[in-house]
């Protein structure tokens, strides 16, 4: 049965975790049915194929590192890929396909064929659904007993930002600024509790705003691969001698890919791919961010006009795109350590921050 509620996405996210198969229904398309490689195991591809015989859907991304593209199925750097079953193309493969950090240890897979990508809608659905998993976006397909069937639309609605809501507030004195108060926000099909933190009284002026995405290593265990601990603590002080501001706290780990495959793109940084190419050696986007999530939390506090603090272009583009007036952008630059002078110059250099 196909079924819509908000809560189905959640359903299916939860069963790609624990190893089981679940179906992607698009409208005019046959049921995709889905083994997400990362969370299988050998058993697990028996019962969802018994035959043995399972084509792999693979992200445009990885499937370019794979250098698959260059056939005329996959030609479309939009469109996910479908490798076609090979007896070669057992378990052990197709996780050497699925996760790039293993590409040193096995350099040579294949030769592998693609085949036509039946259900565009579901496959691209699919790989849009293993990124808010936390989940490298490779599939066993064409198997059988789903757990829960879902469709695009599902998936859509599960990350819409209209559906949040404040949950409550109250008074945190921080370091810095001791007249903050927090606000948390949530939306009933998500477990993502994104915060904001209102630091002075409002008086009248557009409040100067960070937005600051979720970052465990930085933020929490002082990594000094990025600079992302020192920005959060800076933003609070320059909000503070500012008078009054924002700092919103998205739950977005790793330019929205997760904390997991942001560490697998760590793994690979230490095999000398910057950051950019670690995103897209591990299939996904760059900066898989959605900032509408910041404009709803901005707007539901009644702030439609915003001065931000950023050295990022598309934090701007995102919220204006939005409906939040962005009237200055103040930047928000510090010094590099030996261990992100690179991360850095990578941002400078390949995605347009303004340093």
């Amino acid at each position: 049965m196909v079924t819509d509620a908000p809560r189905d996405a959640a359903r299916a996210i939860d069963a790609m975790r624990r190893g089981w198969p679940i179906a992607i229904a698009a409208p005019g398309e046959a049921p995709l049915t889905l083994l997400a490689i990362e969370t299988a195991d050998p058993r697990a591809l028996v019962a969802f194929a018994p035959t043995g015989e399972s084509p792999v859907l693979l992200s445009s991304g990885r499937a370019a590192t794979l250098k698959l593209t260059n056939q005329l199925d996959a030609a479309d750097p939009e469109r996910p890929v479908m490798v076609e079953p090979a007896p070669w193309l057992d378990f052990d493969t197709a996780i050497a396909l699925a996760d790039p950090a293993l590409d040193l240890a096995t350099p040579f897979k294949g030769p592998f064929r693609t085949q036509p990508v039946a259900q565009p809608v579901a496959s691209l659905a699919a790989i849009r659904l293993a990124r808010i998993a936390g989940l490298l976006p490779a599939f066993f397909t064409g198997g059988r007993d789903a757990e829960v069937t879902i469709t695009p639309a599902a998936i859509d609605r599960h990350q819409d930002a209209r559906a949040l809501a404040i949950a409550t507030r109250a008074r945190l004195p921080v370091d810095g600024a001791e007249d903050a108060e927090i606000v948390a926000f949530r939306s009933p099909d998500s477990a993502d509790e994104h915060v904001a933190l209102v630091i002075g009284q409002l008086d009248g002026r557009a409040p100067l705003v960070r937005l600051h995405s979720e970052c465990l290593t930085g933020d929490v265990l002082g990594s000094l691969k990025c600079d992302c601990g020192p920005q959060l603590r800076a933003a609070i002080a320059a909000i503070r001698e500012n008078g009054w501001g924002i700092l919103l706290y998205l739950r977005q780990e790793g330019r929205g890919i997760g904390l997991v495959n942001k560490l697998r793109a760590y793994r690979l940084q230490d095999q000398g791919f910057d950051t950019v190419d670690a995103n897209t050696r591990l299939g996904f986007a760059v900066d898989a961010r959605d900032f509408g999530v910041a404009a709803r939390m901005l707007d539901l506090m009644g702030q439609r006009q915003v001065r931000l603090l950023t050295n990022n272009p598309a934090k701007v583009a995102g919220l204006e795109a939005a409906g939040i007036a962005v009237i200055e952008r103040v930047a928000h630059s510090l010094p590099p350590n030996p261990h992100n002078a690179r991360y850095l110059a990578t941002k400078r250099d390949r995605t347009g921050h303004q340093l």
